[in-house]
């Protein structure tokens, strides 16, 4: 290390700090190729462990730190911080100013990124705390220069069909089918996490980055550099921790329905399964299988036998699920007890409802370790001792009645500072009471995320979508982009959620490309809200939240079924490979459901196709996303030779073909040298392909 002593800097071991005008600004090593920025007003920066985690004790070791009059240099491995200082009397004003500015740069020296600069006489701040006067909370605009050239990935999900996110802005608020996972990889090389749970705005203009907290105390972000989205990915999950194992459970199919109402309903539908022979993982109890809102167990009338079901499903090969919300209904045999040890979150004024399906009712505090606890302790006692051991998390935005953001408060702080954080600590509770109780294979699904999520196994899906190949072709961009902001577990409801009619032809064929979808993706879940509904009463005639149309492989025609048959069995061939994928996300961070441009960043055309997706490193997709389409282009990246698992004929990359696409086929591809590692599942497909199907 070099210092100056004429430095404002302050050097403590590898730790930068610079002081002036009011504001603090601590810049230090975060784990292998990354740097962490932290700064306040007025205070001292404070540790918060959001989503980071400590760096690992080894992932320092090539540190070089170099302290000079008027600034500083700090490179760990691969990235190198510029840290420029100054003073100066500023006409203006009439008194002396402080500034500090920083840029980012990779290991050949090429910039990556740099704080807006002060534009002259324009005096523009890179970090721009705005006090909420009388407060102690700040409205917080950080702003970065960045290459108006690169190309972005990442943020977690939004519905829109986007892929390259540059020129984007973005609201950093969870709602129902939009999870805010705030990190960002650039093709310039570099991966940006902004750590900060508030309700915010990112943009990424061509003139400028802009990351903006409504409420906070601190700036805090992240920054990794790596030559490939696949060392960005690596390095992020070392610092926000790596996803389990996927139990076996997470590989197979999962049926699902809104809803099965009794016990004798879905042990049927399991029976059926293995009448036919066909594939089943996991089947899902749904939501209002319990007497109230907040009671977090089954109604005995419906559900009188509990382990006798789990036992009768284990014995078929099911496991089952049951869906947990985190909303207590005003009527719940709990509400007196969260209310009076303030487990639930408060609004901050007029009444304290947070949302009204089928009843007034408000939120578990997931905030506060003791709900935590109290959650953890419900699930155990009233799911975990019948043998239930895989949860559906679902509400875990929160969906507010009203997205007023500004209108609740939590045990760490009013939500509108912290709220992001909900769905993280939703899986967090569940998750760790289930580490509690001994359970070692954990995947949970949950309707939400945020930055570290996927540490306490949470498998999200993309929440209340429609029934139409628009929003089936938003789910790809949105899986792919789940992926890059660390969310390897990733899913979408088969046929999407709304308004699908069982009757209508139309729909079957928006059922099968989605099904072929679901075959490729890390999990396959088929659900939907469906038409006709189906009322339900209990034996003194009041009512019970209805049921939708059935959603069964069955339940489209024979035509219909003979293709999802076939998908099933093809999902299951997959298995093997599958588990590798999943094994690469738990141990390497790598997404398994990936953008082209993941494994070709050299091809600039991978950066667009918006599409297609890996499933894996070596298996393209290419989704039917048009009704009545029976062929599509399908672009084969650049550097690989592609065969085509329909007919074997084999392609150049950097091309793009016209693939056949027959109802009962979804263009697949895959890479010359996975041939030898997929021989199984590809013999299994030419096999069932040589079968006429149904025209």
């Amino acid at each position: 290390m070099i210092e100056s002593t004429m430095s404002p800097i302050h050097v403590d071991g590898h730790v930068l700090t610079w002081r002036g005008g009011g504001e603090t600004i601590v810049i230090e090593p975060w784990g292998r190729d990354s740097l962490r920025v932290r700064a306040t007003v007025m205070g001292d920066v404070v540790d918060t462990d959001w989503a980071l985690l400590p760096p690992d004790a080894d992932a320092h070791a090539d540190i070089q730190v170099e302290v000079r009059d008027g600034g500083a240099s700090l490179r760990n491995g691969a990235i190198r911080v510029e840290v420029e200082t100054s003073c100066w009397f500023h006409e203006p004003v009439g008194y002396e100013v402080f500034w500090c500015t920083l840029a980012f740069y990779d290991a050949s020296d090429r910039l990556l990124f740099r704080e807006l600069g002060r534009g002259g006489s324009l005096d523009l701040r890179a970090r721009n705390f705005r006090p909420h006067l009388g407060s102690d909370g700040y409205a917080l605009t950080a702003a970065f220069e960045a290459d108006p050239a690169e190309h972005l990935a990442g943020m977690g999900q939004y519905q829109q069909h986007l892929l390259d996110l540059k020129g984007a802005t973005f609201e950093l608020a969870h709602r129902n089918s939009q999870a805010s996972v705030p990190f960002v990889v650039s093709s310039a090389g570099y991966g940006f996490l902004w750590h900060n749970p508030g309700i915010g705005r990112a943009t990424f203009a061509r003139n400028r980055t802009e990351w903006h907290a409504e409420s906070t105390d601190q700036l805090d972000y992240w920054v990794t550099a790596g030559s490939t989205p696949a060392r960005i990915s690596a390095n992020y999950a070392r610092a926000t921790g790596h996803a389990p194992m996927m139990p076996e459970r997470g590989l197979g199919f999962w049926q699902c329905k809104l809803r099965y109402w009794n016990a004798d309903q879905l042990l049927e539908v399991a029976r059926e399964h293995r009448r036919r022979g066909l594939p089943l993982d996991v089947i899902v109890a749904d939501f209002f299988h319990w007497p109230r809102m907040g009671d977090y167990r089954f109604e005995e009338e419906f559900w009188p036998d509990p382990a006798a079901m789990v036992a009768e499903l284990r014995d078929l090969g099911v496991e089952l699920m049951v869906s947990v919300w985190p909303q207590v209904s005003m009527t719940s045999e709990n509400i007196r007890h969260l209310r009076s040890n303030n487990l639930l979150l408060r609004a901050e004024r007029g009444l304290d409802i947070q949302m009204a399906f089928e009843g007034p009712s408000a939120f578990l505090d997931v905030l506060n370790p003791r709900s935590r606890a109290w959650l953890a302790d419900q699930l155990r006692e009233n799911y975990g001792t019948h043998g239930i051991r895989t949860f559906w998390l679902d509400e875990a935005e929160p969906e507010f009645g009203v997205y007023d953001h500004d209108g609740y408060r939590t045990h760490l702080g009013p939500y509108q500072r912290v709220g992001n954080l909900y769905p993280q600590s939703f899986a967090r509770a569940v998750f760790d009471g289930q580490r509690s109780a001994g359970e070692t294979e954990i995947v949970n699904l949950v309707r939400c995320a945020w930055a570290g999520s996927q540490r306490y196994g949470a498998l999200a899906w993309s929440g209340d979508i429609s029934s139409t190949f628009e929003d089936m072709a938003r789910q790809i961009t949105a899986g792919i982009h789940m992926g890059v902001a660390g969310i390897p577990w990733f899913t979408t409801d088969i046929g999407g959620f709304h308004h699908g009619d069982v009757t209508d032809p139309d729909f079957h064929e928006l059922l099968v490309r989605w099904f072929q979808l679901g075959t490729f993706s890390p999990v396959m879940r088929l659900h939907g809200d469906r038409l006709p509904y189906e009322e339900v009463t209990a034996a003194d005639g009041t009512r019970r939240l209805r049921s939708g149309g059935p959603n069964e492989l069955w339940s489209f025609g024979e035509e219909i079924y003979l293709i999802l048959e076939r998908y099933v069995h093809l999902r299951e061939a997959l298995r093997p490979y599958l588990r590798e994928v999943m094994r690469a996300a738990h141990t390497d961070g790598q997404p398994v459901m990936r953008g082209l441009f993941h494994e070709f960043p050299n091809d600039p055309h991978a950066w667009q196709v918006d599409d297609q997706y890996l499933l894996g490193p070596d298996i393209l997709i290419a989704p039917v996303v048009t009704a009545g389409a029976r062929e599509r282009g399908v672009y084969l990246p650049l550097g690989e030779c592609w065969t085509d698992a329909s007919t074997g004929e084999v392609h150049q990359g950097g091309t793009t073909v016209q693939a056949s696409a027959p109802l009962e086929i979804v263009p697949v591809f895959l890479r010359a040298e996975a041939l030898r590692h997929l021989v199984g599942w590809t013999s299994a497909r030419r096999a069932e392909l040589e079968t006429p199907a149904p025209s």
